[in-house]
């Protein structure tokens, strides 16, 4: 769907951007790839990688309308992953999460609007469900304001969507790398917020085809959540090393032991489908759709009364070894 087309990834040089580039470049031939962010020195050294004709780099902040509506022209699909996602960081100062993840994703929507882009996918976290921490609260005013944004459109050709995911094995930022690091450096004592706690677990291969795969079944208003793994935080650490301590630090400011994907009070409006589930609007639509039937003709039905997606209550949790085997292919 991306052959011809003109794809802007705002964030694009974090982990996720610059693995959705090389599906992009391996697996279509897109008239243009826009690479919108705000650190030169990151889109300097992606650049030393994609340097094909049809990569454009902007510097700008999504913050910045005006340089948004700029890149965004011609522009037929956008994925919006700039956010500022440090939990504590997110406590300690909150007016500047607020100003990126919630301005700037209404920035996002409607200078897509203006420019009459025809799909717009953001990307979610867990942490935006039932959210105990600003940052989780903020992503889901975004995932809120994405999601009316169908009803914004109106006559225009725009649709938005949302994929929600958990915990990206080895993105910059995650507890993997930090452990790895932690080792490198010679510590035989890994630090571990609480010997209950649990995540989901997902690849950033896996969350890149998910979001390919998004575009493809969208039609406007959905959130995307992928079936994935949960891993216990004890399990991890065992993978890294049968030498390796734990230091138990206590839970950080506004962090959970167990993340929720599908919340049990959202039950009544989660269709499950073979490899994911989708939350459908809780709004009505101007331009309603029938969810249970998505764009590509995969059908999905309602969950049971109750029903919750938790990383503690998953059905499937990944083993010491094949964290191992996972760790290995990471990183």
């Amino acid at each position: 769907m991306f052959n011809n087309k003109s794809v802007l990834i705002t964030g694009g040089t974090g982990s996720f951007g610059k693995h959705f580039v090389k599906l992009l470049l391996t697996d279509y031939r897109p008239r243009r790839i826009v690479i919108f962010s705000r650190d030169e020195l990151k889109q300097f050294e992606m650049q030393q990688v994609f340097n094909l004709p049809c990569m454009r780099y902007f510097l700008g902040d999504v913050r910045d309308k005006e340089r948004l509506v700029q890149a965004m022209q011609g522009i037929d699909y956008v994925i919006h992953a700039a956010a500022l996602k440090q939990v504590p960081a997110a406590e300690y100062n909150p007016m500047e999460c607020i100003k990126t993840n919630i301005q700037g994703a209404d920035n996002v929507i409607h200078t897509a609007l203006a420019n009459r882009v025809q799909k717009v996918i953001a990307l979610s976290t867990d942490k935006a469900a039932n959210p105990i921490n600003l940052y989780g609260a903020t992503k889901l005013v975004s995932d809120k304001l994405f999601v009316a944004a169908n009803n914004i459109a109106g006559g225009y050709p725009t649709r938005f969507s949302v994929v929600r995911y958990g915990n990206v094995v080895g993105s910059r930022g995650s507890v993997l790398p930090y452990f790895q690091q932690l080792i490198r450096d010679g510590q035989k004592t890994l630090p571990v917020t609480d010997a209950r706690m649990t995540r989901f677990w997902i690849t950033l291969d896996e969350g890149v085809a998910f979001v390919n795969q998004s575009f493809k079944r969208m039609q406007g208003g959905e959130i995307f959540v992928p079936k994935i793994p949960s891993v216990r935080i004890v399990d991890l650490v065992a993978s890294l090393g049968k030498d390796l301590q734990i230091k138990y630090v206590g839970i950080r400011p506004g962090e959970k032991l167990h993340e929720i994907m599908c919340p049990a009070d959202e039950a009544h409006r989660v269709l499950e489908f073979g490899d994911h589930y989708v939350i459908t609007p809780s709004i009505q639509l101007t331009n309603p759709v029938d969810c249970h039937r998505n764009a590509l003709g995969e059908c999905g039905e309602a969950v049971n009364d109750g029903f919750e997606y938790n990383s503690s209550n998953n059905s499937y949790f990944l083993s010491v070894k094949e964290i191992e085997n996972l760790n290995g292919h990471v990183l």
